[in-house]
């Protein structure tokens, strides 16, 4: 499906952008031909590791394809709505009407810059993001307890050793009481990470660091990604849960294993009913949820906040519905699901196959968590 749209994008750019302009046939054979390459970035990536997820090129050159990557997407929206334009003065004129070549590279400049600027905010260090959650039952206790959530890292040759380093060190200065990892922290094998995700092992919280899954974990090998995980000193919450006290006030705080789960197996059962019931009765759940999804199922067992990830929100605002519409209608934010918080983070980082974001922010969530009726 992906190479059928990718296919359908590269005849609208040939057929409606490249072939109108007033240009020598040998220009117009060169422009399409890049316009092929860049459209091949996934191909190239899968020559380089063996898979589309994880492109082995030095890091300038995997942002340089997301930049002719997103520029060609975004030249073929364009292209698709002067179109549209088109075809409504053609309907008022009753006659053919054509656009200036001028347009065509106006459009193509957009495009260029608009993509620039995309890859910029994607692999830029996320500014921090301060929210409040109201939990019913919240004891006092934990009235201004702070969760810091990290989500869809994705470390990799564009997200790197240096990046994951600068993220660590941001947010160890927030002090925060409790660091959540929801998913997709990588985008490669172990041995072709080995050295990028080692800063996370200074991740520091006062009630520790905990982690669960996402579906590119799957992609790379769980098991092995889960254990390095652990030797990190990152603790791990597929399908358990812990219970926090303080002064004798009690929160709970669980995981599950993702989605993608239920695709490796009778052993990775993806169950939270029963992840839930050794928790204490009465006591609010906070749960961690690589995707949004499932929202409505963790409502009905009484979950009070659910943090996930994996939308990346959307990246472009305008288009974010095509992610909604796979994710149960979740993709960025704060939603009350049937009584309960679910909040869609937009993730630290993203996938390097497509690392371009606008209007659509990177994020460092530090989640505060009052009493209901006080956020």
């Amino acid at each position: 499906m992906p190479q059928l749209i990718f296919g359908l994008a590269y005849l609208l750019i040939l057929t409606r952008f490249i072939w109108p302009l007033q240009l020598p046939l040998s220009i117009k054979i060169v422009a399409a031909a890049l316009v092929l390459v860049a459209l091949q970035f996934h191909r190239w990536s899968k020559l380089s590791s063996g898979s589309v997820f994880s492109p082995e090129f030095p890091r300038p050159v995997v942002a340089l394809f997301n930049w002719a990557f997103g520029a060609i997407v975004l030249l073929a929206l364009l292209q698709l709505l002067l179109d549209a334009g088109l075809l409504v003065a053609m309907l008022i004129h009753g006659g053919i009407v054509s656009a200036p070549d001028g347009i065509r590279y106006g459009l193509a400049g957009l495009a260029a810059v608009a993509a620039a600027i995309g890859v910029q905010q994607a692999m830029r260090i996320p500014p921090l993001k301060d929210i409040e959650v109201g939990i019913r039952g919240l004891p006092r206790q934990f009235d201004g307890y702070t969760i810091l959530q990290l989500t869809d890292l994705h470390i990799s040759r564009l997200f790197p050793a240096s990046w994951a380093r600068a993220v660590v060190a941001r947010s160890n200065k927030l002090g925060v009481d409790l660091i959540a990892i929801t998913g997709d922290l990588i985008d490669g094998t172990p041995e072709a990470r080995r050295a990028d995700i080692e800063p996370l092992r200074d991740l520091q919280a006062t009630d520790g660091v905990y982690v669960v899954s996402g579906n590119h974990e799957y992609i790379f090998g769980h098991s092995a990604w889960m254990a390095r995980f652990v030797e990190l000193g990152l603790l791990s919450l597929e399908n358990s849960s812990i219970v926090l006290d303080r002064n004798g006030g009690k929160l709970v705080v669980a995981g599950i294993t993702d989605r993608a789960s239920r695709h490796s197996g009778p052993h990775s059962i993806r169950d939270l009913a029963a992840v839930l019931e050794g928790a204490p009765n009465g006591v609010p759940v906070i749960l961690l949820d690589h995707q949004p999804s499932d929202a409505r199922h963790a409502a009905e067992l009484g979950v009070a906040l659910q943090l996930s990830g994996h939308t990346h929100g959307g990246l472009i605002r305008g288009i974010d519905w095509l992610a909604a519409r796979a994710n149960a209608g979740f993709v960025s934010g704060r939603y009350d699901v049937d009584g309960m918080t679910l909040y869609v983070n937009n993730g630290t980082a993203l996938w390097p196959g497509f690392a371009l974001r606008l209007g659509r922010p990177s994020e460092l969530t530090r989640i505060t968590l009052r009493p209901a009726g006080t956020a």
